[in-house]
């Protein structure tokens, strides 16, 4: 594991993580399925490599739904907290929720992704790039 790692963790604090840095990507996901999984207008990840992507604590409290045939999501069984993404179209990448990590100085957002599938009452006048 290289040094430079970032740790995170469910509101309970029963799963802990670290992944190494830098992040590939940082992002906003508008698409229904993020919203709903999260409980809100988008959600805002951090894709890490999954060979520097560490569980620390709490496999056993770690759930898993598989939303659809190629993606499985990660939540806390004991708070409920959504932590991870891992998708076949995404190979070698672990998604974390940035809001999870201890901290995310230095993990700003670099775009909007399914940008088209938005909910009308979220206004994002941040300026990044928008995608579908």
């Amino acid at each position: 594991m290289p040094e430079a790692t970032r740790s995170g963790s469910c509101a309970c604090g029963a799963v802990r993580y670290r992944i190494a840095l830098p992040p590939r990507w940082v992002a906003h996901c508008h698409c229904s399925m993020c919203r709903r999984a999260q409980g809100a207008a988008f959600v805002t990840w951090a894709g890490a490599d999954e060979a520097g992507f560490v569980l620390e604590s709490g496999a056993g409290d770690l759930q898993r739904h598989r939303s659809s045939p190629e993606a499985v999501r990660s939540f806390c069984g004991r708070c409920g907290t959504p932590l991870f993404f891992q998708s076949t179209r995404w190979p070698g990448e672990v998604h974390v929720t940035l809001a999870t990590l201890d901290d995310a100085a230095g993990f700003e957002p670099q775009q909007h992704v399914h940008w088209t599938d938005r909910v009308a009452w979220a206004h994002c006048g941040d300026g990044l790039p928008r995608s579908d």
